[in-house]
Parts: C-alpha cells; structure tokens; sequence
C-alpha cells in the first residue's frame, strides 16, 4: 500500500475484498491487516461509500449480517468457554 490518499483507498478496497471473500468481521480484518478495528470501520463505512459504491453495498450486506449474529457469536464463546472450564479438573 502506498501512503497519501490513494493508499487509504486501496487499504479500504483490500479490506473490503477480504470481507466479501471471507465472510469476515470487522475484527478478523483488522488483526488479518495490522490496523485498528477503527480504521477497518471508517474505511468500509465511510471511505469505500465514496469511492466505490457497488463495494460498499456488498460488504455493508455482510457487516449487517455480522452485526445481527454477533449475540450469537457471544453466546457461543461463552458456551465454550464454561464447557471448557467445566471439564479441566
């Protein structure tokens, strides 16, 4: 990635094709890339708006999705974890 502008373009453009391939979180792109979950929100919520509409509407699809099941990711963490627990002696 390049600096300047163009840079924050491309970074939004190769988070968003990571998204859209795997189906990811907010928080799977930024630890996958090294940038904050911040910076993957802005980038997909607000500077992929701008430059590449079509984009934007595929991984807002998935983002939403995400966001409606994220209770359930919850849930089953902390499912896993008691189970966990539960079984060491």
């Amino acid at each position: 990635m390049t600096s300047g502008t163009s840079g924050i373009e491309e970074r939004a453009a190769v988070l968003a094709a990571y998204i859209i391939e795997t189906g990811g979180t907010v928080r799977s792109a930024a630890a996958r890339f090294g940038v904050s979950k911040s910076t993957v929100h802005k980038d997909l919520t607000e500077r992929l708006e701008q430059t590449d509409r079509a984009l934007w509407a595929a991984v807002r699809d998935i983002l939403d999705r995400n966001k409606a099941e994220r209770h359930l990711r919850g849930g089953e963490a902390t499912r896993q974890k008691y189970r966990g627990r539960m079984r060491e002696p």
